[in-house]
């Protein structure tokens, strides 16, 4: 797969991180874990943006797209359909999956919380944002334990554990 990252960090986030090479790791993991992990051998250039920002303009972004005035640690904003993903396989243009935007100061101190590495955290967070621009989501209880089993493998494969067990 021709994985595509485009990033943007601002300087709250510690730039002796290597964040691309982090991010492209966990949305390769997320897709691997997909229902569509041949876009992981396709052809077609495959591109997703990174924003690693701060809750200020997180916050901005969750109150003009969500309707929710208030910082988060994920946004996802999805590009692809799911026709699109469909066709992978096939010549064209590159596929643009879309954008994922994390907010420093909630990450921070959810990492903090959960006693947990940063970079760690915010691969998790990655994976989550990427299953969204796949078009999974956790509105629906079954949903949602699909989602979170698909972020348990494609985190494992990574070498992190199990979010959710360290959260419990």
């Amino acid at each position: 797969m021709t994985l595509e990252l485009m990033l943007d960090a601002d300087d709250d986030w510690d730039s002796s991180t290597d964040w691309a090479g982090l991010a492209e790791a966990a949305a390769r993991a997320a897709i691997a874990e997909s229902a569509w992990p041949r876009l992981a051998d396709a052809e077609r250039p495959v591109e997703l943006s990174l924003v690693l920002t701060s809750d200020a303009e997180v916050q901005a972004l969750n109150a003009e797209w969500r309707g929710k005035d208030k910082p988060t640690n994920v946004l996802s904003f999805p590009q692809a359909e799911p026709s699109e993903l469909d066709e992978a396989d096939s010549p064209g243009p590159e596929l643009m999956l879309g954008d994922i935007v994390l907010a420093h100061e909630t990450c921070a101190r959810e990492a903090a919380e959960k006693a947990l590495r940063l970079p760690d955290h915010a691969a998790h967070l990655v994976v989550h944002g990427t299953l969204h621009l796949l078009g999974y989501d956790h509105m629906e209880d079954d949903a949602a334990e699909d989602m979170e089993a698909r972020e348990i493998r494609a985190l494992a494969r990574l070498g992190l554990a199990n979010p959710y067990e360290v959260a419990a």
